[in-house]
C-alpha cells in the first residue's frame, strides 16, 4: 500500500533591493514582492494583473464577496483583497514557514473574522465542501521553489476551482515556467470550464501570463469594460485601463486570445 510523505519544504528567506523587499524560496527566483513604504500596494505587474477579476465585479458587491488565494507568495493579493478591498479573505498555503515569513517580513495582519490563512495542500483544501460555491474571486500562484512550472496544473484541478466558484465567480491563473507549456495549461482551463469562459492577457516582461476564467461565461462591452476600469484605477490605483490593450477573450475555436 502507498504510503504519503511529508514533502519537504524550502526554505524561506527574503531580499531587499531599494524600497522593495522581495520573498525567495532558497533560490535567487522571486517568489513576491512588497513596497517598504507602501506594504498593502500591488508591486509586481503580473500580480496587479491577478486582480482582473474587478473588472467583472461591482464595486458596491465587494465587501460581501468572498476571495480565496491558492498560494500564499508575499501575502500581497491576500492583504490587497482584505485591507484595501475590505473582502473576506482566505489563503491556502502548504509551507508554514512562508505564513511566519509573511507575518514577520510582509506585514501580513493576524487572522481575524474576515481573513483567514489554511496551511494545507491546496488540491486537497479546495474539494471540502465547506468552499463549494462559496468564492467571487479565486486567485492562483502555484510554484515550488524552482518556479519551473504550475505545481497544480492538470483539467480535474481546474474543475475543483470552478466547483469553489460562486455563479458570478472569477478565477485568475498566473502561468509562469521554464519548462511549463502555455498552450497546453490554457486548454486545460478550457477544458474545465469551457473556452467561451477565458479571457487572457498578454504575457508581461518577465514571461508571466494571467489567464481569467469565469464560472458563468459572459462577453461585457468593451465600453461597459472600459468604464469599470476607469472606476478600478480611481478607487483602488491599479492600471486597468491599461488591462485592456492586453486582455482579450479567448477565441472558441482556438487556444489563443481573439482579437486584434
Amino acid at each position: 500500500m502507498a504510503t504519503s510523505k511529508t514533502p519537504v519544504l524550502p526554505e524561506v528567506n527574503f531580499s531587499d533591493w531599494g524600497d522593495i523587499r522581495y520573498l525567495h524560496l532558497g533560490t535567487e527566483w522571486v517568489q513576491g514582492s512588497m513596497k517598504l513604504d507602501a506594504p498593502f500596494e500591488i508591486e509586481l505587474e503580473y500580480v496587479q494583473r491577478m486582480m482582473a477579476w474587478l473588472l467583472f465585479a461591482d464595486p458596491k458587491s465587494l465587501a460581501s464577496r468572498h476571495a480565496m488565494q491558492l498560494g500564499l507568495g508575499a501575502a500581497t493579493l491576500t492583504k490587497f483583497c482584505r485591507k484595501t478591498l475590505r473582502m473576506r479573505t482566505t489563503a491556502v498555503e502548504l509551507n508554514p514557514q512562508v505564513v511566519s515569513a509573511c507575518r514577520g517580513w510582509f506585514k501580513l495582519p493576524a487572522d481575524d473574522p474576515k481573513l483567514r490563512v489554511v496551511i494545507a495542500d491546496a488540491a486537497q483544501e479546495i474539494r471540502k465542501p465547506e468552499w463549494q460555491g462559496t468564492v467571487d474571486a479565486l486567485q492562483v500562484d502555484l510554484y515550488d521553489h524552482e518556479a519551473a512550472a504550475p505545481v497544480l496544473d492538470s483539467e480535474d484541478f481546474y474543475a475543483d476551482c470552478r466547483a469553489l466558484l460562486s455563479e458570478d465567480g472569477c478565477m485568475t491563473v498566473n502561468l509562469f515556467g521554464r519548462s511549463s507549456s502555455y498552450e497546453r495549461s490554457l486548454e486545460k482551463i478550457a477544458g474545465a470550464f469551457g473556452a467561451d469562459a477565458v479571457w487572457a492577457f498578454k504575457p508581461t516582461r518577465e514571461g508571466n501570463t494571467v489567464v481569467l476564467a469565469q464560472r458563468a461565461p459572459g462577453r461585457p462591452k468593451r465600453e461597459a469594460l472600459a468604464e469599470r476600469a476607469q472606476t478600478i484605477q480611481t478607487r483602488w490605483g491599479l492600471p486597468a485601463p491599461k488591462w485592456l490593450r492586453v486582455f482579450k477573450p479567448l477565441n472558441p475555436t482556438l487556444t489563443r486570445p481573439s482579437g486584434p
